[in-house]
C-alpha cells in the first residue's frame, strides 16, 4: 500500500532515514494483515496464545516490569510559549524536544520493522473525524491500533482527501526508563513517543491524538475534546437520553459504560457508545452532540467480573489482546476480582509461579484491548456521523468523604465550576502514589494539551452560543463510612442515581436547595428494591460544612497557580460558595 499525499510520502521517508528500520510496512487494517502479525509475535514471544476453546481469538502480551502505566512525569507538551502549556503541563520547547527525541530515534528501528499505520478517530464520513498515522517498530501497537482505531486502507482514503492528519512517531527503543518521553506538539499536529509500548504512551490515538491534541484543535475550532464515556439511557417508553460522563482513569467509566439495570428497572436499555473518550459539537439544533473517536475498549482488568461489568465480561470472551494479567495453567487470563476461585499453578503477569509475597497476580493497571463492537450493549447509534444528542454531563472521581453520592449544577457557569474543580484519589494507572487526593477537572489533568485556564475559558464560552447546552451534575459512588466501608453499593444501582438524572433532563425529578447544587429530594432516588437504610442515604447525600469549607479554600488555591489566565467567573464562583457555606 502506497500514498499519493505528498507530505505523509516525504515524512516516511524521512524517518525512515532517521530510525533506519530493516523493513517499511505500510498496515492496510486487513483481517489477513492482522493474523499475519499476531502469528508473528506467538512465535517471537511478543504474544501468548491463550486457550482458544474458551477464549478464540485472545492472547497475552505481557509488558517490561518498568513499562506499566503512563508516565506523566516525562510527558511534555511542546509549544512555542510556556504559558500557553499551563501549570497543567510539563513544558519543553518545540526546537529542544525534538532535538532530544530525534537523537534517540537515530538507529532506533535497525534490525526492526518499520508499520506505517493510517488511523482515523471518529467514525466514517463524519465531518467531526480526524485522521492521523502513526509510525511505530512495535507490531503490538500496530495490531492494537487496529483494535482501537479505524485503521488502514479506508483511513488512508480520508487523509488523501482531506489533506490534514496528524503525524505521530513512536519507538519502543530500550525501554529504558530513564531515556522515555512522549512529547506533544500541538501547533504542528505531531507527537513523538520514546521508550515505553504501554498502551497510553504508544497507542497515540488514544491519550495524544484523542485528548492532548485533540482538546487543542478543539479550541482553535469551537469544539470540545473530552476525557468521557458516552451512554443512552432508553426508558420503558423508548426514548433515549444521552449523557457524557467525566472520571478519571480505573474510577468506573467502563463499569458505567456497560452498566446492567437492576431488576427493578425493567424495560429499562442501556446503550454504549463510548467508555472513555467525547468529541463534542455544537450543532445547529443549538445541542451538543458527540461522538466516540475509538473504535475499541481499552480498559482495566482487575475488579471486572460478572458482577461488577457483566457485558465486559462478555465483550471479552473472544479477540482480544490481554496486558499483564495473570495465567491459568488451562492457558485464560486471571485477574484479581475476577469471577470463581484463585486457580492452583497461576503464573503472575511477570511470568513467575504466582506468590502472595510478590505482589498481586494481575497488574493492577492489567489491561484488556477489545473491540467496541463486540459489546452486548454497543449502540446502534454509536457510528452515526452526526454523533449522539447529550443532555447531561457528569463529573465524578473517588471521595472518600466531601462529595454527596449526587447533585446538579445550578447553570452552565456553575457547571464549568464544578468540573473545574473536580479532584479524586489518584489509581494505578498513572506512575505515582495511589490513593492521594488530586485536584483533576474534568478529569483532564493528564490530557489537557493546553493552559487549563485557557480550556475553562473555552467552556464557559458556550453559554454565549447556546441556551440548549446540557445539564451538568457531579457523582461520587466511593464515599465511605466512619469504618472505611463503602456506603454506596455501586455497580449496576447506579442505575437509580442515572434515573434521577434523566427525570432532571426531561423536568422531572425532585431536588432541593443547597450551597452546592441542587440534591434529590426526599424519596426522589428508586430504591425499590435495594436494602439500605435511610440514615445512609441521608449521609450519602449529606453537605457537611466543616469538610466542604477547607475544600473550598484548596479549590482556591489550586486556581491560584493559573492567575493569569483563569476566568473571573470561577473565582465569582469560589467566593459564592464560601459565602453560602458560612451562612
Amino acid at each position: 500500500m502506497t500514498t499519493s499525499n505528498r507530505e505523509l510520502q516525504n515524512w516516511v521517508a524521512s524517518v525512515a532515514a532517521l530510525t533506519k528500520p530493516d523493513r517499511i510496512h505500510w498496515c492496510d487494517g486487513s483481517e489477513q494483515e492482522y493474523q499475519t502479525l499476531v502469528a508473528a509475535m506467538v512465535q517471537d514471544g511478543t504474544l501468548i496464545k491463550l486457550n482458544q476453546d474458551t477464549h478464540p481469538g485472545c492472547y497475552l502480551h505481557r509488558s517490561n516490569p518498568t513499562d506499566v502505566a503512563r508516565v506523566e512525569h516525562l510527558t511534555f507538551v511542546c509549544t512555542s510559549d510556556k504559558p500557553s502549556a499551563g501549570p497543567n503541563n510539563n513544558w519543553m520547547e518545540p526546537a529542544a524536544a525534538h532535538a532530544k527525541l530525534d537523537a534517540l530515534y537515530a538507529g532506533a528501528m535497525q534490525g526492526r520493522t518499520m508499520y506505517v499505520v493510517p488511523y482515523l478517530m471518529g467514525p466514517y464520513g463524519s465531518p467531526y473525524a480526524r485522521a492521523g498515522v502513526e509510525i511505530t517498530d512495535s507490531a503490538y501497537v500496530a495490531v492494537s491500533m487496529r483494535i482501537m482505531t479505524r485503521m488502514g486502507a479506508k483511513a488512508l482514503q480520508h487523509i488523501e482527501q482531506n489533506a490534514t492528519f496528524v503525524k505521530g512517531l513512536h519507538s519502543i527503543g530500550d525501554l529504558n526508563p530513564e531515556r522515555r518521553f512522549i512529547m506533544h506538539f500541538p501547533e504542528e499536529l505531531t507527537i513523538k513517543s520514546f521508550g515505553s509500548g504501554y498502551g497510553g504512551n504508544a497507542l497515540l490515538g488514544k491519550k495524544c491524538h484523542a485528548l492532548r491534541i485533540a482538546s487543542w484543535q478543539a479550541r482553535e475550532e469551537g469544539w470540545l475534546a473530552e476525557h468521557m464515556l458516552i451512554l443512552g439511557l432508553e426508558d420503558p417508553h423508548g426514548q433515549t437520553t444521552y449523557v457524557a460522563a467525566a472520571f478519571p482513569s480505573a474510577c468506573g467509566k467502563t463499569n458505567l459504560a456497560m452498566l446492567l439495570p437492576p431488576t427493578e428497572f425493567a424495560g429499562w436499555k442501556v446503550w454504549t457508545v463510548g467508555d472513555d473518550i467525547a468529541w463534542l459539537h455544537l450543532a445547529p439544533d443549538g445541542r451538543l452532540w458527540a461522538v466516540n473517536p475509538e473504535a475499541g475498549f481499552f480498559g482495566v482488568a482487575p475488579g471486572t467480573s460478572t458482577k461488577t461489568n457483566a457485558n465486559c465480561m462478555a465483550t471479552l470472551g473472544r479477540d482480544t489482546i490481554y496486558t499483564n494479567v495473570a495465567l491459568s495453567d488451562a492457558g485464560e487470563p486471571w485477574w484479581e476480582g475476577i469471577d470463581g476461585e484463585q486457580p492452583a499453578g497461576l503464573t503472575d503477569w511477570q511470568g513467575r509461579p504466582y506468590q502472595p509475597g510478590n505482589g498481586a497476580a494481575a497488574h493492577p493497571n492489567s489491561r484488556f484491548t477489545v473491540a467496541a463492537a463486540q459489546c452486548p450493549t454497543y449502540s446502534p447509534h454509536a457510528n452515526d456521523p452526526q454523533g449522539v444528542p447529550i443532555s447531561a454531563i457528569i463529573f465524578g472521581g473517588r471521595r472518600a468523604t466531601v462529595a454527596p453520592l449526587v447533585y446538579e449544577a445550578f447553570d452552565w457557569e456553575h457547571g464549568v465550576f464544578v468540573g473545574a474543580s473536580c479532584a479524586s484519589e489518584t489509581t494505578a494507572a498513572a506512575t505515582g502514589e495511589v490513593g492521594k487526593v488530586r485536584r483533576d477537572p474534568m478529569a483532564m489533568t493528564p490530557f489537557c494539551g493546553y493552559n487549563f485556564g485557557e480550556y475553562w475559558a473555552h467552556w464557559l464560552s458556550f453559554s454565549a452560543k447556546s441556551e440548549k447546552l446540557p445539564r451538568i451534575f457531579h457523582v461520587n459512588w466511593f464515599r465511605k463510612d466512619g469504618n472505611g466501608r463503602f456506603m454506596w453499593p455501586g455497580y449496576g444501582d447506579n442505575m437509580r442515581v442515572l434515573k434521577w438524572i434523566v427525570d432532571r433532563c426531561q423536568g422531572k425529578g425532585q431536588a432541593v436547595t443547597a450551597p452546592i447544587g441542587y440534591l434529590p429530594a426526599a424519596d426522589a432516588l428508586d430504591l425499590r428494591g435495594l436494602t439500605i437504610d435511610p440514615a445512609t442515604v441521608r449521609e450519602l447525600l449529606a453537605v457537611d460544612a466543616k469538610h466542604w469549607q477547607p475544600e473550598i479554600e484548596h479549590v482556591g488555591q489550586y486556581f491560584d497557580q493559573y492567575v493569569e489566565a483563569i476566568p473571573a467567573a470561577l473565582r465569582d464562583q469560589v467566593q459564592r460558595l464560601a459565602q453560602a457555606l458560612k451562612s
